[in-house]
């Protein structure tokens, strides 16, 4: 069996937010029985909303996975939250900078020590009109091919009518429906054997991402755009809001 993170700091956040969530949402969960229960794992998500990490962490840790989020430095910055998140394991990142190979490292040792990761393959909000995956950053591939991890897509659908991207204020009524589909790990098994360039992490992003989409598209009943949204293409910083960006300011993909 996995050794799965619960530390007080964990278990004290999941009992305060468990309960709201549990009144003020109603849940369509699927496909846990994808969730690996003897191996650490790569749980690789769409992002709508700055609320969606409670759904997901809902869907994890009622199905006995306890989700160790890769997330931005800044959040861990915020007075007494910033510590109980580092407290119950989270992962810091410092986006778009030299130190963010030290969230990957601890990811990986995380995986190894049998734990549940939780990656954002986009690494930030969709720029998406329709809110589709856009082009994917090569993190969570780079864990998986490091350790032969599994790698779980899950798409996510309703929360964004909650909060939706940017927005500041959430709208909990009329109670909404968090949908959270996972679906059977990616195959990556062309990809193990080859070296770990930009190529084979870049294959292995968009076999991640289409998983995703793929599941996504049967939640929303509608077809993903064919081609995915580049911010870089339509002048948007790689991070931060879109709406604040100038274009050209643009970052390195990770």
């Amino acid at each position: 069996m996995a050794r799965r993170h619960r530390s007080a700091s964990y278990r004290f956040a999941a009992g305060v937010l468990r309960p709201p969530v549990m009144v003020l949402t109603r849940r369509d969960w699927r496909g846990a029985e994808h969730l690996p229960a003897d191996t650490g794992f790569v749980a690789c998500v769409n992002h709508i909303s700055y609320l969606d990490p409670l759904s997901v962490a809902h869907f994890l840790h009622d199905n006995g996975c306890p989700p160790r989020f890769l997330a931005k430095e800044s959040v861990f910055r915020i007075p007494v939250g910033g510590g109980i998140l580092r407290g119950a394991g989270q992962i810091p990142v410092r986006r778009e900078t030299a130190e963010a190979g030290r969230a990957l490292d601890a990811a990986v040792q995380a995986v190894e020590d049998g734990e549940c990761v939780v990656v954002y393959p986009e690494a930030t909000l969709t720029r998406d009109p329709g809110l589709w995956p856009m082009v994917g950053k090569t993190g969570a591939a780079r864990i998986a091919l490091t350790t032969g991890c599994p790698v779980v897509p899950i798409a996510q659908w309703g929360v964004q009518e909650i909060l939706g991207p940017y927005a500041r204020r959430p709208r909990p009524f009329p109670r909404r429906t968090m949908h959270v589909h996972a679906g059977p790990p990616v195959d990556l098994g062309e990809l193990r054997d080859r070296p770990l360039d930009t190529a084979t992490l870049r294959a292995a992003t968009d076999l991640i991402l289409g998983a995703v989409t793929i599941l996504l598209e049967g939640i929303r009943g509608e077809q993903a755009p064919d081609r995915r949204w580049n911010p870089r293409q339509h002048g948007q910083s790689v991070i931060g809001n879109p709406r604040r960006s100038r274009p050209g300011q643009q970052g390195e993909p990770g």
